[in-house]
């Protein structure tokens, strides 16, 4: 585990915001400590596209949480995510060496799962186990101990794109930070919002950001499911800038301040002002029309979320519901809306099991990097080498042995 008094950094690269979260490890506890954001420019549905702007945005986002937190950031825990992010469920089955399960039989277990092709583009992010059989008794999440002849795995793979994984580590050692981890943006989330409870019964976390809708199916006190779609906000923003004719810039602002993802909830006589474009007067206007433009797109992304969910087989698992999170999760609506299109109950997920600035994280925007904080300070296998050191970065793009570079950096400790 995390040291006392040990300070974790999640860095949460988003296609609209760079999140940064400080916390230090007091009495076996995530304590919050400094937060900073900056609006993001540079990424494209999670894929970095402008390596500058990326770079300033995260400079501008880690002093603000220096400023916050009072210390000198040097690291971080990292959050990736983007429509390259690919999963899929695999098993592996081994003999057990000594008629009892051992931390070898695990390892060589989980070294058989994961031998399946991957295209040379792809590198393993996770590979996470869901349940281990022994011999013919299954839903075991601990087996060390058990006596039995034959140790079988079930995980949960995920791979993205080297190049995008690259690019993201690239811009954290340009703006002056080393990386301790990699870890996908929904489980992350998953670890900040979601309760035991909840992830037992079964549940699914739609992480709904600027440039992609992040999803996550949990049952049985493991992950299912994974997928990323390429929508999010910030097609509900180019929809009221078309529908209402107001700049972009201004159209994020009244989605942020006046948006309603469900029309029945505004009243008869509500209006908002909506600036024009090409200096003409700014107009005034019914909330309802603004509605009426935010709905029927809201419901688009919640079926395809819906649709993408049944077509995994997973629907029947979500006996306790849905969790929305992201930045849309703060539309008003937006969770009355998902039980419509679920036929299931909804909440919106605001991250938990922190303390010390609680208030100020209070808000599903934040859910990625305070997870990726619980998600470093649970898992042993947080790495403590740095990735992309200065003396070697520039060696290691330049060298043949990238992609075996590469695997080291993605490789999971079990």
């Amino acid at each position: 585990m995390v040291r006392e008094d040990e300070l974790l950094v999640g860095l949460d690269i988003g296609t609209t915001k760079i999140c940064v979260v400080v916390a230090k490890i007091t009495e076996g506890k995530v304590n919050i400590v400094g937060i900073g954001s900056h609006p993001s420019t540079g990424l494209r549905k999670g894929v970095v596209v402008n390596m500058d702007s990326t770079v300033n945005s995260i400079k501008k986002a880690i002093e603000e949480a220096e400023l916050m937190a009072g210390i000198k950031i040097d690291s971080c825990l990292v959050g990736i995510a983007g429509a390259h992010i690919k999963s899929f469920n695999s098993n592996g089955v081994v003999a057990i060496k000594d008629k009892e399960v051992r931390l070898d039989d695990i390892s060589r277990a989980i070294d058989a799962a994961k031998a399946v092709a991957i295209p040379a583009d792809r590198e393993l992010i996770h590979v996470i186990p869901q349940e281990f059989i022994v011999d013919d008794q299954d839903g075991i999440k601990d087996p060390i101990g058990i006596t039995g002849v034959r140790l079988e795995v079930k995980v949960h793979i995920v791979t993205g794109s080297v190049s995008s994984a690259q690019n993201i580590i690239k811009c954290c050692r340009l703006a002056g930070l080393s990386v301790d981890d990699i870890i996908l943006g929904q489980l992350a989330s998953s670890e900040a919002t979601l309760t035991p409870e909840e992830k037992e019964i079964g549940v699914a976390l739609v992480d709904i950001g600027g440039g992609t809708s992040d999803i996550a199916v949990f049952s049985n006190g493991s992950i299912k499911y994974t997928s990323v779609l390429p929508f999010g906000g910030n097609n509900i923003t180019n929809d009221i800038a078309i529908g209402l004719r107001t700049p972009l810039e201004d159209a994020e602002k009244i989605k942020k301040k006046y948006g309603c993802a469900f029309s029945n909830m505004i009243g008869a006589n509500e209006t908002i002002e909506v600036p024009s474009v090409g200096g003409r007067k700014p107009r005034t206007l019914m909330r309802k029309t603004l509605a009426d433009i935010i709905e029927p797109r809201v419901e688009e992304i919640s079926s395809l979320i819906y649709e993408e969910i049944k077509k995994s087989g997973s629907e029947k698992l979500l006996a306790s519901g849905v969790v929305i999170t992201g930045g849309c999760a703060n539309l008003e609506g937006i969770s009355e809306l998902a039980e419509n299109i679920f036929n299931l109950p909804a909440r919106r997920g605001y991250p938990i099991g922190v303390g010390g600035l609680i208030d100020v994280v209070n808000n599903p925007i934040y859910a990625t990097g305070v997870g990726l904080l619980l998600y470093g300070f649970k898992n042993t296998h947080v790495k403590r080498q740095r990735y992309g050191k200065r003396s070697t970065f520039k060696k290691i793009l330049n060298s043949k042995k990238l992609l075996k570079r590469m695997r080291e950096w993605f490789k999971e400790i079990f």
